[in-house]
């Protein structure tokens, strides 16, 4: 385990994370279920997507280095462009939509775990997050810690999320934090063209 790994992988995906629709939707199920059992749901989701991407990054070690480059960075770069121009009212309706559509009843817990796990699932797959987890691992040998750090911080942003994200999101707009994970992602492809310019 390189602990390192574990902290980078963390930063980056906590910050790709931060302004995403899921975000918006654990804000919304924690407001209107159970929050422990949203997170329980969330978490347990967000393994099975990280697990996923990682197994596709194993994969993609077996392209040739100069391909993968190409890949990653044209990845990077999308995750950027993707960043930056879609308005985060847009995915705070998505969202929304998402979060609220499964949840106008009290519910036991079991069954809020079980809703949150299906709402952040399918809203997961494939997205930004989960491609950025794919090219990290495609650029790392050690699995396990890009495990440990995707899943870590995606399970903490569903926390930030889930127990306080009104509150969050009042201090610091998801707005901002989108625009820094955006020019994060920029740096990481302006990076990688200067590395296949060389």
């Amino acid at each position: 385990m390189d602990v390192a790994t574990v902290a980078s992988v963390f930063g980056l995906v906590a910050l790709a994370e931060l302004p995403d629709k899921t975000m918006i939707a654990s804000i919304v199920m924690g407001s209107r279920g159970r929050p422990v059992a949203v997170w329980i749901g969330a978490s347990v989701a967000f393994a099975l997507h990280t697990a996923l991407a990682v197994a596709a990054g194993r994969f993609l070690q077996l392209v040739p280095h100069t391909t993968l480059e190409i890949i990653v960075t044209t990845v990077f770069g999308l995750g950027a462009l993707y960043l930056l121009a879609v308005p985060e009212h847009v995915e705070e309706e998505r969202g929304g939509r998402e979060g609220a559509r499964r949840f106008g009843v009290v519910a036991p817990g079991w069954r809020v775990a079980l809703t949150a796990f299906g709402v952040i699932a399918l809203g997961e797959f494939g997205d930004l997050t989960q491609l950025l987890l794919v090219n990290l691992q495609a650029h790392d040998k050690s699995t396990g810690s890009v495990f440990l750090g995707g899943f870590l911080a995606l399970s903490a942003v569903a926390a930030l999320g889930v127990f306080g994200g009104r509150a969050i999101v009042r201090i610091l707009p998801l707005a901002v934090i989108r625009r820094a994970g955006g020019v994060a992602l920029l740096g990481f492809c302006a990076y990688g063209v200067y590395t296949l310019a060389t």
